[in-house]
């Protein structure tokens, strides 16, 4: 499957989600749901829902485990369809839903609908640019922990980052 994903997933493992002792049928249901830029599945449907099953006999696992991947791409005169359309619009007026197209309009054309969008890709961009920051720190103790000139405590005085961060750049480099 290629294609670039549009949506953020939160990711819980289901064993967090139980407290020792405690029955599988007590976990929550869980959905992740993948909204993809093209039909990463080739078969030009618009929702491609995925559920486990056992290889061998082809029944469902019913593990409250589900998965969907939607079609950004699609389009058709169905709800589906116009709501993928309504995705990718820029302007409110060419929508066909009115409850997405005010809620458009209230972030592009009201003065506190742009402050807060304006608010959000400032906190975006800044947590972009610390995210960056550290990724450049760590680039920079691998390149020190290549040398092998450097104390793990030099490497740590030197870069900000915390002991334990150093001493798992390590072991994934000498992994």
């Amino acid at each position: 499957m290629r294609g670039r994903t549009l949506s953020c997933t939160k990711s819980f493992s289901k064993t967090t989600l139980l407290k020792k002792g405690e029955d599988f049928d007590k976990l929550p249901e869980t959905r992740v749901i993948f909204i993809t830029e093209n039909d990463v599945m080739g078969k030009g449907l618009p929702l491609y829902p995925i559920e486990r099953c056992f290889l061998e006999t082809g029944e469902r696992f019913e593990d409250g485990s589900h998965i969907l991947y939607v079609n950004g791409a699609y389009r058709s005169n169905t709800p589906i369809g116009k709501l993928k359309h309504d995705f990718s619009c820029t302007d409110a007026a060419d929508m066909y839903y009115g409850t997405l197209a005010n809620r458009v309009r209230f972030f592009k054309e009201s003065k506190e609908g742009i402050e807060i969008m304006c608010k959000a890709m400032e906190d975006m961009r800044n947590e972009s640019l610390q995210e960056g920051i550290r990724e450049g720190m760590k680039a920079t103790e691998r390149r020190m922990l290549a040398t092998g000139k450097y104390a793990l405590e030099e490497i740590v005085n030197i870069s900000g980052l915390s002991l334990e961060e150093v001493k798992q750049l390590k072991a994934d480099r000498s992994a």
